[in-house]
């Protein structure tokens, strides 16, 4: 992580700057270079743990040569194969249905790198089996944009929850307020946040 987003933390919030001392160094974001991939990966893991969204999504890499995942070549595949992997039918329709608009060039990917963050979100949103949580994921690791926080992510309230000695979850309110002092790095905020709920 670079060193002005640590500066940043230990002045604005000695709560979240505490766990930079108990966990691994983070990495800088980086830009994907594969923009199909990252969001098969993310439908695939929807409502899935970590654990079991890495094994299903390793198998279903292994159903391309060379692990390459393509729309071109994903079309080709039946969708029993796709189910056989562990996914639901639901969310192998929804991949089809991306590589088919992509194959079709009704969707381009790489023009949301040019887009503001809220239009990155408006697009993704249209295609079906894309939502918020989906759409955030994608600015965070994908186009490795630093200032995303996920208000409906289950993992980041409990975490704040328990960073801040909060009686309950908080509520999107809540944590906009927490949140705000991160600004303009809520990405690494966020990913702090993750990282503390494994120590």
């Amino acid at each position: 992580m670079h060193q002005r987003v640590i500066e940043h933390f230990k002045k604005v919030d000695p709560v979240l700057y505490s766990v930079l001392d108990k966990i691994d160094s983070l990495k800088p974001l980086t830009k994907s270079n594969n923009y199909f991939s990252d969001l098969c990966e993310t439908i695939i893991n929807q409502q899935l743990s970590e654990k079991v969204g890495t094994v299903i999504f390793n198998r279903f890499k292994k159903l391309f040569p060379k692990g390459k995942i393509t729309a071109e070549k994903l079309l080709k595949l039946k969708d029993e194969e796709i189910r056989k992997i562990g996914t639901s039918g639901n969310k192998a329709k929804f991949i089809k249905e991306l590589a088919k608009k992509i194959h079709a060039k009704e969707v381009n990917l790489e023009r949301l790198e040019q887009l503001e963050n809220e239009e990155v979100v408006a697009e993704l949103t249209k295609l079906k089996g894309i939502g918020q949580w989906t759409a955030e994921m994608f600015l965070m690791f994908s186009l490795g944009r630093e200032d995303v926080f996920s208000y409906g992510d289950l993992g980041l309230r409990r975490a704040m929850q328990k960073l801040y000695k909060l009686p309950k979850e908080p509520k999107k309110a809540e944590a906009e307020e927490i949140s705000i002092k991160w600004f303009p790095y809520r990405t690494y905020a966020a990913r702090i946040l993750w990282r503390s709920l494994e120590v």
